[in-house]
């Protein structure tokens, strides 16, 4: 009997407890770690800022749920990884031995690389689900006092979704208000164009987004690299195509949303060289396995991939939902297979699908495969995309405390966009 441990447990952690249980059967022993008791869905966070969502809305605990596929769950902070010995240390001074291995931690959060970034200093994000509450209580003094915000992505950041549908939702909510004729908005983006995404654009992402912008009033500063914070005041270096600066910006707020860089969580970095890159994200082959230990597998956001291009100001590449569901479950057979004496055979897509909400209308990204050329670059807007992701929010979080291991992407969101024919 196998024991398979899954460090983390978002929206690539619990997926794959799910997809190891089913794909294994019970009669192996699966274990979760995480510093969290809940899960929580991460992409509805941007709401949250606003207070279109509460924590309980998109939140649920994680042992009941776990308890009933037979899963254990560890509540504590993985603080050391021994893939020589195969043991994982928790905070708590636990030792947990593996036969098998899936980091599915997610990133650390490097808002120490930009002074003054972040909760702690004078920004706000929506990276969790405690920081998107902390951006709401910033969010209700702003309405009360408005003025300039400033909505963006620092250098060396790989998620930028997130930070457009920051900007465009807190624009509908200020004009649902009848108040955003008093807020002046600027998108600060280390992306060389509006429209960029880590991905070197999909389709004209590009001429929509700036599009959606000139028509929601917002000015932009691209190729940016954020040198510092300050209270009420962001310092900004504009580079060009070379990588140059050729301005310096000082832009003013009263209320600032920043996306941080991402590196790799403190325990797994500390395991060293054969297990991660330089910035501590996970290396992995083709079937999800570190190349030194091939029991040891790595899904989501943690796991290292190249950006697509180098960009004039440092970008990173985004791991987008499609991509990590199909990791999960590429990993979950390969897995199996090396039970049964087999070889890893089943690989993760690099194909891309983003639901982009902009506040009261949305855009749909597929990027097939992420790094081009492609053989799909598909985008369209409309607000049927607001409403899809709606949907997905509540299919997502019911299929979570069902413990299904459906692929939604495959199944459901392909088709839904009448491109499954193009996988």
């Amino acid at each position: 009997m196998a024991h398979v441990v899954i460090i983390g447990a978002s929206t690539g952690g619990l997926p794959a407890a799910y997809d190891i249980r089913s794909v294994l059967g019970r009669e192996h022993t699966i274990t979760v770690i995480s510093n969290n008791e809940d899960f929580s869905f991460v992409p509805s966070n941007p709401w949250v800022a606003v207070g279109w969502r509460k924590r309980s809305d998109i939140s649920f605990p994680l042992a009941p749920y776990l308890k009933k596929k037979k899963i254990e769950f560890i509540s504590q902070a993985a603080t050391e990884i021994n893939p020589d010995e195969n043991v994982v240390l928790c905070a708590d001074g636990t030792r947990v031995d593996y036969d098998y291995l899936v980091i599915a931690t997610g990133p650390r959060l490097a808002f120490e690389e930009v002074e003054g970034l972040g909760p702690d200093g004078h920004t706000v994000s929506v990276c969790t689900t405690d920081h998107a509450e902390h951006a709401y209580e910033k969010w209700q003094e702003f309405v009360e006092e408005p003025g300039p915000l400033v909505v963006g992505a620092v250098q060396m950041a790989s998620c930028f979704g997130p930070a457009y549908e920051t900007a465009f939702i807190m624009d509908t909510d200020l004009r649902k208000r009848k108040m955003r004729d008093q807020v002046p908005i600027t998108f600060v983006t280390s992306e060389p164009y509006i429209g960029h995404l880590g991905l070197g654009g999909v389709g004209d992402s590009r001429g929509m987004l700036e599009s959606e912008m000139r028509n929601a009033h917002m000015k932009w500063i691209c190729n940016a690299k954020v040198t510092k914070v300050e209270a009420g005041m962001m310092f900004v270096d504009e580079h060009d195509a070379a990588g140059e600066v050729i301005k310096q910006h000082e832009v003013p707020f009263k209320l600032s949303m920043m996306l941080p860089a991402f590196k790799g969580v403190d325990a797994v970095s500390a395991v060293g060289d054969d297990l991660v890159n330089p910035r501590g994200f996970v290396k992995v082959n083709e079937f999800q396995q570190n190349p030194k230990w091939n029991n040891v597998y790595s899904v989501g956001v943690g796991i290292a991939i190249p950006p697509v291009e180098a960009t004039p100001v440092p970008t990173g590449c985004p791991k987008t939902g499609y991509m990590i569901e199909s990791m999960v479950l590429a990993t979950a057979h390969n897995i199996k297979n090396d039970i049964e004496g087999k070889p890893a055979d089943q690989k993760g897509t690099w194909n891309a699908i983003c639901l982009a909400d902009l506040g009261d209308t949305g855009v749909a990204f597929v990027a097939m495969p992420q790094i081009p050329p492609r053989n799909v670059s598909w985008m369209k807007k409309g607000k049927w995309v607001h409403m899809a992701k709606v949907a997905f929010e509540k299919y997502f979080i019911n299929k979570m405390k069902k413990g299904s291991n459906e692929p939604i992407f495959e199944k459901y969101i392909l088709k839904a966009l009448g491109i499954e024919k193009l996988k």
